[in-house]
């Protein structure tokens, strides 16, 4: 199975969750998507898979800083144009195994991923 993770590599959860990945001696791939950015066809399927809203992050400064007409009324389309615009915006992080999706970081979930 393939592992790729999305993020931003100064991220404090990335840092956690790639040092979990690699006290388990799980291999995978690293897209820093501040710097490669993030494929419309990849936004689309995580969006299908977990949905947009899990995977729009609100709590960050990027969010806060957008002016209020972007960030009111914001649907499956908006949030997608979004996160393409400020990747930054991206709950980190996004770990594609094989055709599951995960987002965000926990120790129980990933034991769960790679048992």
């Amino acid at each position: 199975m393939s592992v790729h993770m999305y993020g931003i590599p100064n991220c404090d959860t990335i840092k956690k969750a790639r040092k979990w990945l690699a006290e388990h001696d799980v291999v995978y791939t690293f897209h820093d998507y501040k710097k490669e950015g993030v494929d419309a066809g990849c936004l689309q399927a995580w969006c299908k898979q977990v949905g947009w809203e899990v995977l729009l992050n609100k709590r960050g400064t990027t969010w806060r800083k957008l002016p209020d007409i972007d960030k009111n009324n914001v649907d499956e389309a908006k949030a997608q144009i979004l996160l393409i615009e400020h990747a930054s915006m991206i709950k980190r992080p996004v770990l594609v195994c094989g055709e599951h999706v995960e987002v965000g970081f926990s120790e129980a979930s990933y034991e769960a991923l790679f048992q």
